[in-house]
């Protein structure tokens, strides 16, 4: 795995009823408290796990899996009068060994009864959106960049991705490191069945729990087999050990009455040379 990051803030641009937004995090983690429908879930799921993967599946956004709204119903909503709307979401990381740190990103431009269109980001050279970099042209207009506009600005600070696959590479390769892509989407579908139950009604340990085991991975003949050759292997030196600790028990046992012997013996003849000296003597 890579060196450990930590979230430092998230934030929107022109998306939903945000113009500009961001939300800090202390040591990776932030309590965002509101009222019920007050926007709580829809903040959230705009970042995770929509960030770490750039999957804009409706069913993917809504945290109890309906499909009701894509992502387009956040940038252009029913009867708000506007044709075009182009906005960000971002994330940054920050190491936590070090001030390092890493921004990724979504840029979207929705269009009425045209299909959305989506490019991602990431910026690596240490830049920080809000401090030394910006998403829009004009502080005072604040319009958003268009994908060539942003390229221009990354420029060789990091890159922008055309699609939603060499995003989650990336993403993968900057901040987790696993070595395979399923390695990572398995991660993230557990993200997204742990934040499924209403903690109102269905947060208990034994949802937990059962979450939890079905996110487990099967493992496959060949997973098993170097696992059943090592326990085959611990039972034939566990049999080889016992054998050796009887052949030990029963050579010393042998070794006891061989002393024994060899001391009667001993006596004997001592005995015997202290006559013969005697008898010598007299």
């Amino acid at each position: 795995m890579n060196s450990k990051w930590q979230i430092s803030k998230v934030g929107l641009v022109n998306f939903w009823y945000y113009d500009e937004e961001e939300f800090p995090f202390l040591d990776g983690r932030m309590l965002l408290r509101g009222a019920n429908g007050s926007g709580k879930s829809v903040t959230m799921q705009s970042f995770i796990p929509l960030l770490l993967d750039g999957n804009m599946r409706p069913e993917r956004l809504d945290p109890f899996g309906s499909r009701a709204r894509k992502m387009e119903n956040y940038l252009l909503e029913e009867e708000d009068g506007r044709e075009e709307r182009t906005g960000y979401l971002y994330m940054e990381m920050k190491r936590l060994e070090s001030d390092s740190y890493v921004t990724i990103g979504i840029g979207m431009r929705a269009r009425k009864n045209k299909k959305m269109e989506s490019w991602y980001f990431c910026i690596t050279d240490g830049r920080r959106i809000g401090k030394d970099f910006f998403l829009y042209k004009d502080v005072q207009s604040k319009l958003p960049y268009t994908k060539i506009e942003l390229r221009n600005r990354i420029g060789n600070g990091g890159q922008v991705l055309e699609t939603q696959g060499e995003y989650a590479q990336c993403v993968n390769k900057l901040l987790f490191g696993f070595e395979t892509m399923e390695e990572y989407r398995e991660l993230l579908e557990l993200l997204i069945q742990l934040r499924t139950p209403k903690l109102s009604k269905d947060f208990k340990p034994t949802i937990i729990n059962e979450i939890l085991s079905n996110s487990l991975q099967t493992l496959s003949e060949d997973d098993l087999r170097p696992m059943s050759e090592a326990i085959e292997n611990m039972d034939s030196l566990k049999t080889n050990l016992d054998m050796l600790n009887d052949s030990i028990r029963a050579a010393k046992q042998i070794e006891r009455v061989y002393d024994q012997y060899n001391q009667i013996v001993l006596y004997d003849k001592a005995l015997l040379f202290t006559r013969e000296l005697k008898t010598l003597l007299s």
